[in-house]
């Protein structure tokens, strides 16, 4: 059922199932290929943009889309991030490329979605991150001075990338406390807690004296647990994470209960209208593909691994406030574009889901986005246009005045950020591959989703009889799969055949365009 298969499989399956995604869209729709690349979604229009501005990127580690005080969170504290999303504009529906550690930190970094830059999950990483063809290398071209400072997390190897003046990097996951930190050509180990030292570094290059502008793209260990991942994506026998706040922070949400979301379920036999999600939960809570999974009861994430999640975060609020002081001090603050998201999101038992943080509902794919800069965002704006990860790049490059590459997948939002969203798309893809170990009952878990502003479309690659259909605006917990319901028959090929043009999209092999 979902056992393992060899990676040269893998890869033959992959290939048949493009052709068969082509051959079903054109059979739907009755299509012609031409032979177009989608690139960098057209050059950006002229636009008036002040000239210059230093740019500061916070990347959270596992941030949900509704985990901090602004997005709704019952209880979090996050003045900072609050104060960010007073003063600047939220994107509301924003997505992952893909809502996997590696490969979307690589989206972020390249503007291009897995497919293309080859960095496909958390193992076959190190050598494809050394090749990259990332943002802060245009800006560094362009004169900015530029630095990376926390988890790279593209490979275990901490040394340098291309495009960046000054490095700091955590080996793999790092640690969160007393980490190793790749800086000044050397590995050493620095006393303290992680999220404050990598804040430290930002700061103090934010307070360097220099002609010039700056950037700096701050990648925190934190929200994850403190964990080792091996080269193979593994984690050494026996470890088990630990989530390890700030002593300061430790214990200061202590009798806090998270509401829990209405597709939290009991039992495994509350998936049977997702039975790709209920077969794997069933290997894994067995593992036997045979079990009678209506008897199998759903983990429960306990209240403490949330607790200390929320309190973990609470120290990367004050780094950014940190880093608002140090802005405000230069007079750069408002010269400054300043943007906070996240890699991936992460599942409190929504779907019977804890550390399967890959999988295409709501909970994992989208991502909080924040961008602050007067000179385009709207103080308290929230956007509700379709937005993703490959975004981030050709973003920054249009606000610094950078020339945007052919290479470079996503759009610019800096039309939407200043009110012109003539043309803007009406549908973002999500990609996952399962080419690692780490997780056996994921193994043929592959998946193309797309979302619209209302719905959304599973496809499971080894599994196409098990597809999902939801209907985001009656059932936006994902509850009711539509994908047998006769009444949407033609949505359904309209989605199918949506998807089939944005996976070919991201592929280089052209466009389907319709009658």
């Amino acid at each position: 059922m979902l056992g393992p298969q060899s990676y040269f499989g893998r890869m033959k399956t992959m290939q048949w199932t493009a052709a068969g995604l082509l051959a079903l869209t054109v059979a739907v729709t009755g299509c012609a290929i031409e032979s177009t690349d989608q690139g960098a979604a057209g050059a950006a229009q002229a636009r008036v943009l002040p000239a210059d501005p230093n740019v500061v990127v916070i990347v959270v580690d596992d941030l949900r889309f509704d985990e901090y005080g602004a997005a709704g969170h019952p209880y979090l504290d996050t003045p900072n991030i609050d104060r960010l999303a007073a003063e600047g504009a939220t994107f509301v529906n924003s997505f992952h490329a893909v809502p996997l550690c590696s490969p979307n930190r690589a989206s972020l970094l390249t503007g291009q979605y897995p497919s293309r830059h080859g960095i496909v999950d958390n193992v076959a990483r190190v050598r494809a991150s050394f090749r990259l063809e990332t943002f802060p290398q245009a800006m560094q071209v362009r004169g900015y001075e530029t630095a990376f400072v926390g988890k790279w997390h593209m490979g275990n190897d901490p040394t340098p990338r291309d495009g960046f003046d000054q490095w700091v990097a955590l080996p793999g996951q790092g640690r969160s406390t007393n980490p190793e930190l790749y800086e000044d050509g050397r590995l050493h180990v620095v006393e303290g807690y992680t999220t404050d030292i990598l804040t430290d570094r930002a700061v103090e290059f934010i307070q360097r004296e220099r002609d010039g502008p700056f950037m700096v793209y701050l990648a925190h260990k934190a929200i994850h647990p403190d964990i080792q991942q091996l080269d193979d994506g593994s984690t050494p026998p026996g470890a088990v994470g630990e989530y390890m706040p700030a002593p300061r922070h430790r214990g200061s949400y202590e009798n806090e209960v998270l509401p829990r979301r209405p597709n939290t379920i009991e039992t495994l036999a509350d998936l049977d209208s997702k039975p790709a999600i209920r077969n794997a939960l069933a290997f894994r809570e067995t593992g036997s593909a045979d079990a009678d999974y209506s008897q199998v009861p759903s983990p429960q994430t306990g209240e403490t691994l949330i607790r200390r999640r929320a309190e973990m975060l609470r120290a990367v609020d004050d780094g950014l406030g940190r880093i608002v002081e140090a802005l405000e001090a230069a007079g750069e603050l408002d010269n400054t574009v300043i943007v906070f998201t996240s890699d991936n999101g992460f599942f409190y038992d929504e779907h019977g889901l804890t550390s399967e943080r890959r999988l295409p509902y709501e909970e994992s794919i989208r991502n909080p986005l924040i961008v602050r800069y007067p000179a385009v965002a709207a103080a308290g704006a929230r956007l509700e246009f379709l937005a993703v990860s490959v975004d981030l790049a050709p973003t920054i490059l249009e606000l610094t005045g950078t020339p945007i590459g052919d290479h470079i997948q996503g759009a610019s939002l800096v039309p939407v950020l200043m009110g012109d969203t003539d043309g803007w798309r009406s549908s973002v893809l999500v990609e996952f591959y399962t080419y690692e170990n780490p997780f056996p009952h994921l193994m043929d878990m592959d998946y193309r989703a797309l979302r619209t502003d209302r719905y959304k479309y599973i496809h499971w690659v080894q599994h196409p009889s098990m597809d999902e259909m939801y209907d985001l605006q009656t059932d936006p917990y994902e509850m009711t799969n539509l994908i047998d319901d006769e009444s949407v028959a033609s949505l359904q090929a309209e989605l199918r055949d949506e998807l089939g043009r944005q996976v070919l999209g991201v592929l280089g092999l052209g466009r389907i365009e319709g009658n």
